[in-house]
């Protein structure tokens, strides 16, 4: 689920203590990284990627940063449950088994989880995926069928989204494996623990292997050496472990 990068309409949640142009950099690293993680998906289980996209007439955007083998889709609506919906039901639509909407904020998600996610969809029967974020939001939800219940009566941006899509899966009868849970990054506090995963190799849960995020690590470096960045979150300015020098 992909917005186009602009200074003080994309990430807003993190300014401060980043800029907005900031913000609107580290959107389109996220979603490099994103993509880059879904191609590397796709070396050890049958999937396609896609960006559900808006607003509409950014297509150009996402064309300029990201690989041609990512499709795109256009979904922009009011609702946010609208959104993921109409993102699940055009990729069923294209013929696919299972469809699964992920966020845009972890981009050191790992790469497991994706398999994971994708295996457990391609078994028989209908049934949902869901990987809970520690803010009690998912980062994913699968389906193989669109169900629009699971989209409906969700308090979107609050603690409770996951809970309650939880609670759809059981008012539907509908078989649901849980993820093991990762982190958004859309605080000072998930800012801190990204740049202690890049930093120092470390995860957010030390039974996981976190995605390497280059263009996260490449966007962090570049800002630790040219600009008060350590600082503002709170964190040593010592080089990143997969840092890339620019």
């Amino acid at each position: 689920m992909a917005k186009a990068s602009t200074p003080g309409r994309t990430k807003t949640r993190l300014v401060p203590p980043l800029s907005f142009d900031e913000a609107a950099a580290f959107n389109t690293a996220f979603l490099q990284d994103i993509a880059t993680n879904l191609l590397d998906a796709a070396r050890s289980v049958s999937i396609q990627g896609y960006m559900a996209f808006g607003p509409p007439g950014s297509e150009a955007f996402f064309r300029r940063h990201l690989p041609p083998s990512i499709g795109l889709v256009e979904a922009w609506l009011a609702d946010f449950g609208d959104c993921l919906f109409t993102a699940i039901r055009k990729i069923l639509r294209q013929g696919h088994a299972g469809a699964i909407v992920l966020n845009s904020d972890s981009p050191t998600l790992p790469t497991a989880l994706l398999v994971q996610a994708a295996d457990l969809l391609a078994q028989p029967g209908d049934r949902a995926v869901l990987g809970p974020a520690s803010d009690g939001g998912y980062y994913l939800l699968g389906l193989k069928q669109p169900h629009r219940r699971m989209f409906e009566e969700i308090d979107w941006s609050t603690e409770r989204v996951a809970a309650q899509t939880i609670e759809r899966a059981r008012e539907l009868h509908l078989p649901l494996h849980v993820l093991p849970t990762w982190y958004d990054i859309d605080d000072i506090a998930a800012l801190r623990m990204l740049h202690a995963e890049l930093r120092d190799g470390g995860s957010f849960d030390a039974t996981l292997h976190p995605a390497k995020a280059g263009a996260t690590a490449a966007l962090l470096t570049r800002l630790l050496a040219h600009s008060d960045f350590a600082a503002r979150i709170g964190v040593a300015s010592a080089p990143l472990a997969h840092g890339i020098a620019i």
